[in-house]
């Protein structure tokens, strides 16, 4: 099995809504993603997939969030926009755009040091 992982960043605010129902004050992160594929063979250039396409695929998912308030975007109206949320809206994204003989591991979103959510689908 290979395995490749690529990352990107992306400067945005978001507003958690807190167990009690307040609102954190509207804060950015400059949030870091990282996308983890894996697959059984290579192709005949001996790649699993190139980094810069994997890449390119990651940064046309996340490019909209960029320098914006992100419960503005239409998936999260209805969600508490939390790292997993974030994780699970570029997995969704990104899966579909894959070659059929890559599996999308996991995405990971980390909010600051330390502080990383991933989501991976059910096997």
């Amino acid at each position: 099995m290979f395995k490749v992982t690529v990352q990107t960043s992306f400067w945005a605010s978001h507003q958690l809504t807190l167990p009690d129902g307040k609102k954190e004050p509207v804060h950015s992160h400059n949030w870091k993603v990282t996308a983890e594929v894996s697959g059984e063979k290579l192709n005949h250039t001996g790649l699993l997939i190139d980094f810069n396409m994997l890449k390119e695929l990651l940064d046309n998912i996340t490019e909209p969030f960029t320098n914006q308030q992100m419960e503005n975007h239409e998936y999260f109206r209805n969600s508490n926009l939390s790292a997993e949320m974030i994780a699970k809206y570029i997995f969704e994204n990104l899966q579909p755009q894959l070659p059929e003989n890559l599996i999308l591991d996991c995405i990971s979103v980390t909010e600051e040091q330390g502080c990383t959510a991933k989501f991976l689908e059910k096997s």
